[in-house]
């Protein structure tokens, strides 16, 4: 790992806090605006929605849901940017997509698990990657489903344990190669350090391998390219790069891995705007950001003739700690490079301004 020096590191600036009454585990930017949710569970047990809108130096309230579970995970990925349907993950396994003008009642709703959706993520909206929208969870249960909005109740796909193995607790999901309208395919990380990438155009299993410790967080750099990178976080402050571009028959992808501190690294995130920059949030209630460098060749041929990946390389271009507890949820805005959201178990939601993005 090197580190950038000098005038040219970039800062990360805490622009506004705001205080909340209830616990956050999952906040995100409306597309197109200047709005957020703020996604969790009040004392009383029931689930919160919050939206805000960032007015110069501070967040007004606009609406704030209340929902019979707690909220643990949401999504725009499958929406429209003319709708921006707000889908959801509950503690009792519900998937719910929600029209923020009208959230009364969802406009899709379906038990999707037996237990709580740790995870959820879309694809094929907001004018990304190719398709049919879908929506992906990730559940205790040791499943992890594929939804079609427009498909009431069944999923298009489901991906659990098979006769015999034990089901592990997914914690994360995450959608990537829908570079055309047949290829896509969702990655899973679980509580026992596996990882496992899903093939939707032959609903096979692609590959799969294990980090030793519990995968937190799965995301590649971009979902709607050929796959190009994937990182996963896991417990312990360890994280993977992965090159995704070259699968060896036996050694699959080639990566390079940090540990970046000593507690649990919670979220990655990449710069929608740049996608060999990402952020890592951990236990430690820090952030780190950092760049990923390709090396001179990609893939090189092993004694047998077999294409390998060659890893790259990790800088370290920026970290901060803004709070005494872990920062669980972390999102960039999609239009406004640098400006970013992150919410903490201190009960506080931070949007964040990254400067000299530019200049890497």
């Amino acid at each position: 790992m090197s580190a950038v020096l000098g005038s040219e590191r970039p800062q990360v600036v805490s622009h506004v806090q705001q205080a909340l009454s209830y616990t956050v585990f999952d906040c995100k930017w409306v597309p197109r605006s200047a709005r957020l949710m703020c996604l969790g569970s009040a004392a009383r047990g029931t689930g919160v929605i919050q939206l805000y809108e960032l007015r110069g130096a501070r967040l007004e309230v606009l609406r704030e849901i209340e929902k019979p579970k707690p909220i643990k995970c949401g999504t725009f990925g499958a929406t429209s940017l003319q709708q921006r349907y707000l889908a959801t993950g509950d503690f009792d396994g519900n998937l719910n997509i929600w029209n923020l003008e009208a959230p009364e009642i969802p406009v899709y709703s379906v038990k999707g698990h037996k237990e709580i959706i740790n995870s959820i993520d879309g694809v094929g909206g907001l004018g990304i990657g190719e398709g049919a929208p879908e929506i992906v969870t990730g559940s205790r249960d040791g499943t992890v489903k594929v939804w079609d909005p427009r498909q009431n109740d069944t999923p298009v796909a489901n991906m659990e344990p098979v006769q015999g193995e034990s089901k592990r607790d997914c914690w994360t999901v995450a959608f990537g190669n829908a570079y055309n309208q047949e290829e896509r395919v969702v990655c899973a990380g679980y509580d026992n350090g596996d990882i496992k990438l899903f093939d939707l155009k032959t609903m096979s299993l692609r590959w799969e391998t294990n980090i030793k410790n519990g995968v937190c967080s799965v995301e590649f750099d971009r979902k709607d390219i050929n796959m190009n990178k994937l990182v996963a976080t896991s417990l312990e402050g360890k994280f993977h790069v992965f090159d995704m571009r070259t699968q060896h028959p036996t050694k699959g992808f080639a990566s390079v891995s940090e540990k970046a501190q000593k507690s649990t690294i919670w979220q990655v995130r990449h710069l929608p705007q740049n996608r060999d920059i990402f952020m890592t949030s951990g236990g430690s209630g820090s952030l780190h950001l950092w760049k990923y460098e390709y090396p001179a060749q990609r893939s090189k041929k092993d004694s047998e003739g077999s294409e390998m990946g060659v890893a790259g390389s990790l800088s370290l271009l920026q970290n901060v700690t803004l709070s005494t507890q872990p920062i669980s949820s972390l999102d960039w805005s999609p239009d406004k490079k640098g400006l970013c959201v992150c919410g903490a178990f201190d009960q506080t939601v931070r949007v964040l301004i990254v400067t000299k993005l530019n200049k890497i």
